[in-house]
């Protein structure tokens, strides 16, 4: 059973790091993406992702959750220290 064990824990290990190799992207070229996709100029959706950011905030502050339909949900939790 431990020779299993070992052997999903590697296989875990493995995709952490294949996931973790990929770069992140970044605002910039978020904006850029949707911009060519919708054929809206880049400031534009820059201006909508910012936005987009402030209500997100203000939202999570207020009810301490903030969701995106369809893509994500950011919610707050409280752990003891």
């Amino acid at each position: 059973m431990a020779p299993m064990k070992a052997m999903k824990a590697m296989k875990a290990k493995a995709a952490m790091k294949a996931m973790k190799s990929g770069k992140v992207m970044t605002k910039g070229a978020l904006a850029t993406g949707l911009a060519e996709a919708a054929g809206l100029k880049k400031t534009e959706v820059a201006k909508v992702l910012e936005t987009l950011a402030e209500i997100g905030t203000k939202e999570v502050k207020k009810a301490g959750k903030f969701t995106l339909p369809g893509l994500c949900m950011i919610k707050t939790r409280k752990k003891k220290a």
